[in-house]
């Protein structure tokens, strides 16, 4: 059994593409838990995810224990490699509460970026000890003095700084000796009530839900009748163990320890990143674990089948994914032009993409995504409420005029400026809607692509919002309606009839296309009929009877317009939606 004073829990904490699953393989290969063969056929061997690795970000995290002989005695060292995207920070923050401390790594070619502040201001709220290391220190574009004096204004002195390359491994050992060296043991008391925090959970289709945990207190082992507290779940361990990284059967976790619990629960939501496990019974612990918050999906889309056959498929994919990711919502609903599909709830646009893509490869669906929404609510006096966040933004001071002006117009507040050696942090409140019109790529371009992001959700404020329907022949299309901000209103909905004029071919009968505010016409453009030679079949004879002709043609059009419904291609639909 592994002493406690001889564990270390620890993260790796990075802006994206900063190195931290290569830093990883150089750790299981320095401590001879993978083969070195291995590594060499799959790098970044714990980004086991084929779309994270495609993408060359982490979008999961991964949990590993180490053995390390150092000053005579054998460690078992804790390593979670986080994800690096803001979508996933609650994931971050519950992995960080798990750990004593976090190595803080900086590219050394690209120097501290926005989610190298975040995920460090975060280590720091946890109260953890922080080791930074400056890494690719072997790249013709390094710039190791120039990261070193932005470190410094971060609060780390020089010394305390490892100079790596997680490519080659020059000194990583050295850095790994420091995990050692200056991170604490863990400070759990075996004595006390089972509390194990749930830092991640996976479903399994055979063993339903393994929660990732950390043994804060007390001991837990197979067998073991449990109770989550938040969701009052209770059942039994059916088997508990390591991370090698694969799972390693044990039969007991004790205090400090982070490790695997295999439920048999089939509702991963019941089971919640952040929860508290304890055992169920008169010992069991009276107070959960502080952290626990639920985590709020942010964007919304409607999904819909590209034909009524791919229903149920597109139903059961949604669900399967549901049950492997409990940030997930889902319901379903009706669209007068689309048919039946699904509205739901993500954590952010990469993690919607994420969604897809999964939808695409795995089970070979490939359905309709309607606008992303925010979900805005009403307030008690009936106006529109809207989540707010709270943007940083690191830039170089060359950009800092242009970045300003697309928060600007992106109806951002500044609230913070703080001039760094060439850098400048920004920090803004403005509204989450702001990512879906373009945000992100607006401030790469403006930057030449050097402004990195953070950002965290500050809660709802009032917004003056307007329902945009969009009508074909006063027929309202409503995948195309939306929410839009009054002052904008007109322009958008311009905009969008002119993009369905483009989109919708010409029938039998004229198509007028318009856009409403609470039924006020703001925007209105017609598309004109096919329109049949009826005179073609004369070759003469009195005007008025090709006047006969023409008159009857126009009440039969008359007549069609009024009883004839309306039919919108779907290729037409599926063409605006994508754009």
């Amino acid at each position: 059994m592994t002493s406690q004073q001889t564990i270390r829990n620890f993260a790796i904490i990075a802006h994206i593409d900063h190195g931290k699953s290569t830093l990883s393989d150089r750790f299981l290969e320095l401590t001879g838990t993978i083969e070195h063969d291995k590594l060499v056929r799959q790098e970044q061997f714990l980004d086991q995810n084929p779309i994270s690795r495609e993408r060359g970000i982490t979008i999961k995290l991964a949990p590993v224990r180490m053995k390390y002989r150092y000053h005579e005695s054998e460690y078992a060292l804790n390593l979670i490699d986080t994800p690096g995207h803001v979508d996933f920070s609650y994931e971050v923050s519950r992995t960080l509460a798990a750990c004593e401390g976090a190595i803080l790594l900086v590219d050394a070619t690209k120097g501290v970026q926005a989610q190298t502040v975040a995920h460090l201001r975060e280590a720091r709220k946890q109260n953890l000890v922080i080791i930074p290391a400056i890494n690719k220190i072997d790249a013709p574009m390094a710039m190791p003095e120039k990261t070193v004096k932005q470190l410094e204004l971060l609060g780390f002195a020089k010394e305390q700084m490892s100079f790596i390359s997680a490519r080659t491994g020059e000194g990583v050992q050295d850095l790994l000796n420091r995990v050692v060296d200056q991170l604490p043991a863990p400070i759990g008391v075996e004595q006390n009530s089972l509390r194990a925090l749930v830092f991640d959970a996976v479903y399994d289709e055979h063993r339903g839900v393994i929660a990732f945990v950390r043994i804060v207190d007390g001991s837990l082992k197979t067998g073991d009748s449990i109770r989550f507290m938040q969701s009052d779940e209770r059942t039994n361990v059916l088997d508990c163990g390591i991370f090698t990284p694969s799972l390693l059967t044990q039969g007991q976790l004790t205090t400090g320890a982070i490790g695997y619990v295999v439920t048999g629960i089939k509702d991963i939501r019941k089971a919640r990143v952040g929860d508290t496990i304890t055992v169920f019974g008169p010992q069991a612990a009276s107070e959960p674990l502080p952290g626990y918050s639920t985590p709020k999906p942010m964007v919304f889309f409607g999904i819909y089948p590209r034909s009524t056959d791919e229903l149920l498929l597109l139903r059961q994919s949604i669900e399967k994914l549901a049950l492997m990711d409990a940030s997930i919502t889902y319901h379903e609903e009706y669209s007068s032009f689309l048919g039946s599909g699904f509205r739901v709830g993500f954590l952010g646009l990469l993690h919607a993409d994420i969604f897809k893509q999964r939808l695409v490869r795995e089970f070979h669906v490939d359905p309709l995504f309607t606008l992303p929404q925010v979900l805005y609510e009403k307030n008690a006096e009936g106006n529109f409420e809207e989540p707010f966040m709270r943007l940083t933004i690191l830039v170089p001071t060359d950009y800092v005029g242009g970045v300003m002006t697309v928060c600007q117009k992106k109806r951002g507040e500044l609230t913070g400026m703080e001039y760094q050696d060439t850098n400048v942090t920004l920090t803004y409140e403005m509204p989450y809607a702001s990512f879906l019109k373009g945000l992100s790529p607006d401030l790469k371009s403006v930057s030449a692509g050097y402004a990195s992001i953070d950002y965290e959700t500050i809660g709802y404020r009032t917004a003056d919002l307007v329902p945009l329907e969009v009508r074909v022949n006063d027929v309202p299309v409503d995948v195309l309606s939306e929410y839009a901000y009054r002052d904008e209103a007109e322009y958008l909905g311009r905009e969008k009839v002119a993009k369905l004029k483009e989109a919708l071919p010409r029938q039998q009968i004229r198509q007028i296309l318009q856009c409403a505010i609470y039924g006020k016409i703001v925007a209105r453009e017609d598309i004109p009929p096919y329109r049949k030679d009826v005179l073609a079949k004369m070759s003469g004879g009195d005007r008025t009877r090709k006047d006969k002709l023409l008159e009857a043609q126009k009440k039969g059009k008359k007549k069609m317009q009024t009883i004839s419904k309306i039919d919108i291609p779907q290729e037409a639909l599926f063409g605006l939606l994508n754009t």
